[in-house]
């Protein structure tokens, strides 16, 4: 299981951008489709962004097209999440996730392996 650790919350106003970081323990860091979802309050935890293995494939839900961008680094084990513009309905708590399957993954029962979350709070 790879164990992952993210980075980057915080506070930030509406229209403003904060970038995530996802680093990984295991050097087979590269071996992993990744993806970031999120959590708000008293509501079901919801897919965000995804890359694969290679980093040729992304993947993103409707609300953060054209706000946000995955990447990774595989030199350094650590996956991204530029996010721009954001929104107060974006505050929530953000995990990144790892799978050993293949592609760019939207759907969180394919991952198994998640960080504890970092937060993200805009406000307006």
């Amino acid at each position: 299981q790879v164990q992952l650790v993210e980075s980057g919350g915080g506070l930030v106003q509406a229209g403003g951008s904060l970038r995530l970081s996802c680093a990984a323990s295991e050097r087979t860091f590269s071996a992993n489709s990744m993806g970031w979802f999120r959590q708000a309050p008293g509501k079901e935890r919801e897919f965000v962004a995804a890359i694969s293995r290679s980093g040729g494939s992304t993947a993103y839900a409707d609300s953060v097209k054209g706000r946000f961008t995955i990447s990774r680094d595989i030199a350094k084990n650590t996956m991204y999440l530029q996010m721009n513009n954001l929104k107060p309905e974006d505050t929530a708590v953000y995990y990144c996730a790892a799978s050993s399957l293949f592609g760019a993954l939207t759907t969180s029962r394919n991952f198994g392996s998640w960080g504890r979350g970092t937060q993200v709070t805009v406000s307006s």
